[in-house]
């Protein structure tokens, strides 16, 4: 399987949850993430953020949906509606769920308080993600009704 994680500009919580998805996850559900408008760039504080939890950076960029090598099988937007945010439309035959997340990159204050909401985007998205790897996979992978229902159930999901 094949998650996308997709917001608008790819270069925080898309990105997040994109290396936290594939450190963390058996080798035959991937993940990818992209944007509708890419910033180009990868947020600083992101990077830092991964590579103190033990994540991988290697090869992290923002890119557009437009570049997917693959076929996502699953879509997962990750901005914030409440925030008044537009979460793009993927458009194609896939199974789709919204994990909303505030976006880092707006945040505003001491760099200790920008850190501070950095890790609250990354500590949100990986207790979705965790939940989601400890469910059966196998299963699910084989019952899109049962997993549609499962990803939507874990977008609720606080901290």
């Amino acid at each position: 399987m094949n998650i996308l994680f997709l917001c608008t500009g790819n270069s925080c919580r898309s990105i997040l949850a994109e290396a936290t998805f594939n450190h963390l996850a058996p080798a035959d559900w991937r993940a990818q993430s992209a944007g509708s408008h890419p910033t180009g760039q990868v947020h600083p504080r992101a990077l830092a953020l991964l590579s103190r939890n033990g994540i991988a950076t290697t090869g992290l960029h923002s890119k557009s949906w437009d570049d997917l090598p693959v076929t996502p099988d699953i879509v997962i937007t990750v901005c914030a509606n409440a925030a008044g945010e537009t979460c793009p439309a993927y458009l194609g035959r896939v199974l789709r769920a919204h994990w909303g997340v505030a976006d880092p990159a707006h945040a505003v204050g001491s760099p200790t308080e920008i850190d501070a909401a950095f890790f609250a985007a990354y500590r949100l998205l990986r207790t979705r993600i965790e939940a989601l790897l400890a469910l059966p996979l196998d299963t699910l992978a084989h019952d899109p009704v049962a997993l549609q229902s499962a990803l939507d159930r874990l977008g609720a999901l606080s901290n």
